[in-house]
């Protein structure tokens, strides 16, 4: 059995889209055209959902099912407009049946995916008292204790308990890489692989799979689990973005701002978006990059009109551009809500940008204790380090290069190193 326990709100969707799936799909539900495979799945389920709720209006728990696969649609696609379709979805389950625990759960997992780690938790909590025995419950509420620096250990060792499958297993590869296990989490991630059913669960393993490498300079092994997901899901957005991350890793850099070009045309996702004009800025497009921050900005702006935030997301982003000022701002909201050890870095980040170094320390601090294995941090935290003259800057910086020479700021480590010695 897979210990100590711990997710990210990202794992969340896969656990909430599998029971809807085994819940509603039909074998005469209509195919959608040529998308992903997880976006395939959900097509079934609404359409399965709605069929069903034209001819008994009244059924709570499809109204659950529908909202909650309309959270996840949010998030495949990246359209926000799709949160409030959610929410009146999961309205009308609990005007049918007051206090439903599958009611609650989706608003939690909605709550999740606008950030309101808070009610999140709150509302999990409520279902899980409705429905103490239902994996995706404390899947849900350790997502949000999780985001909220909280321990939930207890709560995901839970659900591994209920249902040792590919949602609890990616969390607790997600606390051993957190805490500096990357073996423990490699096995944590074959374990979900091995209990993989659905081309979706497959292609996420190999997704993780990938990420895990890449992250730890593991070129070679990243893009075997990037190709093999796509094997499975041709058309998966996060698996191509991965192979374009290799790619210029290697220096291929047309090949990966050929591939970021599709995927941000068929996901207009931040994250996505913000890579690619980080990519494209490295390869002398400026104007083109600006024009992509623009559409993150967008894509934030919809992210707020429907209820939710991201100002870790925004923090970053504005980081990358210079803006300094905002980018304080905003790391400085975020840890006034939650204290994870990513909202850490960036505040870190943040408070350096803007000269303040001695304050900057005391959170790359936090971050680094965390134990984690992650270049961006020690790359943070050397710079840092550096600027206020400390002699182990160049420990710090060679250890961000150790953990991944091939990560976004490796350049800019290296010339911090070069200048010091």
């Amino acid at each position: 059995m897979i210990r100590l326990v711990a997710v990210t709100a990202i794992v969340g969707g896969i656990a909430l889209l599998v029971t809807a799936v085994s819940a509603l799909s039909t074998p005469d539900a209509d195919p959608p055209p040529a998308p992903a495979a997880v976006e395939s799945a959900l097509h079934r389920t609404i359409t399965a959902a709605r069929d069903k709720l034209r001819r008994t209006p009244s059924d709570a728990r499809t109204w659950a099912t529908l909202g909650t696969s309309y959270v996840e649609q949010a998030r495949v696609t990246g359209d926000p407009a799709y949160y409030a379709k959610a929410r009146g979805a999961l309205d009308e389950s609990l005007k049918h049946q007051p206090d439903n625990g599958w009611a609650l759960l989706g608003l939690g997992a909605l709550a999740n995916a606008r950030h309101d780690f808070t009610t999140a938790r709150d509302l999990a909590q409520r279902a899980a008292a409705v429905l103490p025995d239902t994996a995706e419950v404390y899947g849900v509420l350790a997502d949000a204790q999780t985001q909220l620096g909280v321990e939930a250990t207890a709560t995901v060792q839970r659900m591994l308990d209920l249902e040792p499958g590919v949602p609890s297993f990616t969390r607790a590869a997600y606390e051993l890489e957190q805490r500096g296990d990357v073996d423990g989490a490699r096995a944590a991630l074959e374990r979900a692989l091995e209990a993989a059913v659905v081309p979706a669960e497959v292609a996420f393993c190999r997704y993780h799979l990938g990420e895990l490498a890449f992250d730890n300079g593991r070129l070679d092994e990243a893009e075997t689990h990037y190709e093999q997901g796509l094997l499975v899901d041709p058309r998966d957005v996060v698996l191509s973005q991965g192979k374009a991350k290799v790619a210029a890793a290697r220096g291929l850099l047309d090949e990966a701002l050929g591939t970021y070009q599709d995927i941000v045309t068929r996901a207009p996702l931040p994250q996505l978006l913000h890579e690619y004009a980080v990519l494209l800025r490295r390869a002398g497009r400026g104007e083109e990059a600006v024009r992509q921050h623009d559409v993150v900005a967008r894509q934030f702006a919809l992210l707020a009109a429907s209820g939710g935030s991201d100002d870790l997301a925004a923090s970053v982003v504005a980081a990358d551009r210079g803006d300094a000022a905002t980018a304080l701002r905003l790391a400085e909201a975020e840890w006034g809500r939650r204290q994870h050890v990513l909202v850490a870095d960036a505040l870190a980040w943040a408070l350096h940008l803007n000269g303040r170094d001695a304050e900057a320390l005391g959170f790359a601090e936090k971050a680094a204790g965390s134990g984690w294995r992650n270049a961006v941090f020690a790359f943070h935290r050397g710079t840092i380090l550096a600027a206020l003259g400390r002699p182990e800057a160049a420990d710090v910086l060679e250890e961000a290069l150790r953990i991944n020479p091939h990560f976004p700021d490796a350049g800019a480590a290296r010339a911090t190193l070069a200048g010091l010695r």
